[in-house]
């Protein structure tokens, strides 16, 4: 039994998410019926995360094990081979062989997200569901000020979906910085693990921070309240990407 570790790229918009949906398409579904044609057995995918509908991913680790041994670039060629003929919207951009004990989700040290809001008038038509527009102006180094706030050890309950499945509300945020490239403002978050909605959440935050109706004040009541009816707004999926997940090693 051979174990493959891949590094995806996908664009979420077709999608239910990453994990397998009873109710329409997956990412993980279509990776694992390509990886059924290639290797004749069926496979079963684990992540470094399962992003959610309409989340997109640059770099999203996984992996699979496979009976059938093919060298890890024949691999990986041929699973693009049948994602491209059954037009999914996935890409593998890497595929290696690794030790039977190494997990895409359990022996993953930290995850990275960024967030793309495309801050202008004008309608999105390349970047459609690939970001947030949003009209008003944001002062982003407000923003950047604000989101020192969120970083560090917290209970994040405010900022936590009702549906999530996390044991604690309980996280520590590593990174979260916020800047400006042209008319773009960039979120970039970093944690060993994130609740579910956590970061679309804090983005809906800080934007209200950069159109100036919410303070820094305001900010730190919403956190320490621990009362998710205390959120202020919650980013649309459009502009979330899986950007990186680390590893002990790497």
């Amino acid at each position: 039994m051979i174990r493959y570790a891949l590094t995806l790229e996908y664009d979420g918009t077709p999608y239910m998410g990453f994990q397998r949906q009873a109710h329409g398409p997956s990412v993980q579904q279509a990776v694992e019926e390509a990886g059924e044609s290639v290797v004749g057995h069926g496979v079963t995918l684990h992540a470094a995360g399962r992003t959610d509908a309409g989340v997109h991913a640059r770099a999203m680790r996984a992996h699979f094990d496979c009976e059938k041994p093919l060298p890890p670039f024949r691999m990986g060629e041929a699973l693009n081979a049948k994602l491209r003929a059954a037009g999914e919207s996935v890409a593998v951009l890497d595929c290696v062989e690794v030790a039977p004990d190494w997990h895409a989700r359990f022996s993953c040290t930290g995850r990275a997200y960024e967030y793309v809001i495309a801050n202008r008038r004008a309608p999105l038509v390349l970047e459609a569901a690939r970001a947030w527009r949003i009209v008003a102006p944001l002062d982003a180094d407000a923003m950047h000020e604000a989101a020192q706030v969120l970083v560090g050890h917290h209970d994040f309950t405010t900022f936590r979906s009702a549906h999530c499945q996390s044991a604690s509300p309980v996280k520590t945020l590593d990174h979260l910085s916020v800047r400006r490239e042209a008319d773009h403002v960039i979120v970039a978050a970093e944690a060993r693990s994130f609740l579910h909605h956590q970061v679309r959440s804090m983005v809906g935050c800080l934007a209200l921070v950069g159109e100036g109706r919410w303070t820094i004040a305001d900010l730190r009541d919403a956190l320490e309240a621990c009362d998710r009816r205390r959120l202020g707004h919650n980013a649309p999926p459009d502009g979330l990407y899986f950007v990186r997940a680390l590893y002990p090693g790497e």
